[in-house]
């Protein structure tokens, strides 16, 4: 590797406070939608961390929420899941 080039910082695990953001359409409980898919995968999630964001013109919602990540396989399948739904455009 270049100098100017760097390695992306190595995640330990567990790592508390992950923050997760999940954008989708606004519509039929979009928020509740994104916990209960979370809450599969994170058994200890805690609710007082969420908070959401509607979009300037009210199409899209942001959910974003902080977890204690236990390690990349956990992060995957909670990925995975999200975006399977064709209500969620992005997680971040």
């Amino acid at each position: 590797m270049s100098e100017k080039q760097q390695e992306p910082p190595k995640i330990e695990f567990p790592c508390p406070n992950y923050p997760i953001k999940v954008v989708g359409v606004n519509s039929d409980n979009f928020r509740g939608f994104v916990i209960e898919i979370v809450q599969i995968h994170v058994p200890d999630f805690d609710l007082s961390s969420v908070s959401v964001q509607d979009s300037r013109n009210g199409s899209f919602q942001s959910v974003r929420f902080k977890i204690t990540a236990q390690g990349v396989d956990q992060l995957k399948a909670l990925h995975e899941a999200l975006i399977a739904s064709d209500r969620v455009k992005m997680v971040i």
